[in-house]
């Protein structure tokens, strides 16, 4: 009788929400969805595709899109299908098995995920009651156990909070770990934070991106791989083919003519969040519903509270969607009327918790 092997025995498909809501703000997922104009280039372009033809293996010209709107050179990236694809690449074939990876929770969970389904032993750093990470206690950890993988994000998925970008340099340099730094939220915090701009300088350094959050490509799935000429000569060779459909390519590549959109669309969304958490802080020092509120550098505002379970539930009959972390919410944010309905709503369930 054929047997599983132990690492897949106890595995659980990830589990988002998947019922019908009349607001979402549980995904991070952008608010907005394309624009009519550009609805149409990419209606125009899928029209002329041979379909009977394999994709691009390099997906060039939308690499070319990244990089131009990214200013970084062309030759260091690599496309894949969501970056969830590329964290289980990298983690699968930049270690061999048995070798030990860190990551630092609460982060992102498909690190530990793809980490452990590659038969990496895990490391894993808590973050303090601050939710920041502790630079010098990952260099620390990685010099004593000979880590040869680090994975985490900046800004935080899901603290909200980031590392500033010396001290994410400090780390580079003080390792001899392969660093995967995921700047997924990165276009909503201060541009000045990323390292793409010396990606280049560093043969420890993958930094990755996304065209599901400000770019709002969720659907489509479309992440970005950067690092240096070596990696991702390596990257391109371990990765299957074919990765990225024709399809994917040519909505990605018709996305990056049009920075402005980009841009713009960008900071309607930080806008958002800014009022959201605005009112949401007003709204807790009226009614005491969160123990804390963090400052955000994404498009979501992160909540401490021991009534998280109680509010979530709450909210679902309201049919509002957010994500619950246990002693953590999570609320994206939306539009500006969506904003409004979940901080009236939580005001409600505010009084009727204290009843």
């Amino acid at each position: 009788m054929y047997k599983l092997n132990e690492k897949l025995v106890n595995m659980k498909p990830y589990d988002p929400i998947t019922e019908n809501y009349k607001i979402r703000l549980d995904a991070n997922e952008s608010y907005k969805n394309l624009p009519d104009f550009m609805i149409k280039r990419i209606q125009e372009l899928i029209g002329k595709m041979e379909f009977n033809r394999y994709p691009d293996p390099y997906a060039t010209e939308l690499c070319k899109g990244f990089a131009r709107y990214y200013n970084v050179d062309p030759a260091l990236v690599t496309a894949g299908n969501g970056s969830d694809e590329l964290i289980s690449i990298i983690t699968g074939s930049f270690l061999s098995s048995g070798e030990k990876m860190i990551v630092i929770s609460p982060d992102f969970s498909m690190y530990q995920f793809y980490g452990a389904l590659s038969e990496n032993d895990i490391i894993e750093i808590k973050k303090g009651d601050d939710l920041k990470v502790d630079v010098d206690e990952v260099i620390r950890t990685a010099k004593e156990n000979d880590v040869r993988l680090i994975c985490f994000s900046n800004p935080c998925n899901p603290t909200s909070l980031g590392v500033p970008r010396e001290e994410v340099i400090r780390l580079v340099e003080s390792v001899d770990s392969l660093i995967i730094l995921d700047e997924a939220y990165m276009d909503f915090w201060r541009k000045d934070q990323s390292l793409l701009d010396v990606v280049d300088k560093y043969d420890n350094l993958f930094i990755l991106r996304t065209c599901s959050k400000a770019l709002g490509l969720a659907a489509v799935r479309i992440g970005f791989a950067v690092g240096n000429k070596t990696l991702t000569d390596v990257l391109r060779a371990v990765k299957s083919p074919y990765n990225m459909n024709t399809v994917a390519q040519i909505i990605g590549t018709a996305l990056f003519e049009y920075p402005q959109h980009l841009d713009q669309s960008t900071q309607e969304i930080i806008d958002s969040r800014v009022s959201l958490e605005s009112m949401l802080r007003q709204m807790n020092q009226e009614t005491h519903l969160f123990e804390h509120i963090y400052e955000s550098n994404n498009n979501f505002v992160m909540i401490k509270t021991d009534l998280a379970n109680d509010i979530f539930e709450a909210l679902k009959k309201r049919s509002i969607a957010i994500r619950n972390f246990g002693r953590f919410l999570r609320i994206t944010a939306g539009y500006e009327e969506e904003n409004r309905a979940v901080v009236e709503a939580l005001r409600e369930v505010a009084g009727e918790l204290k009843k």
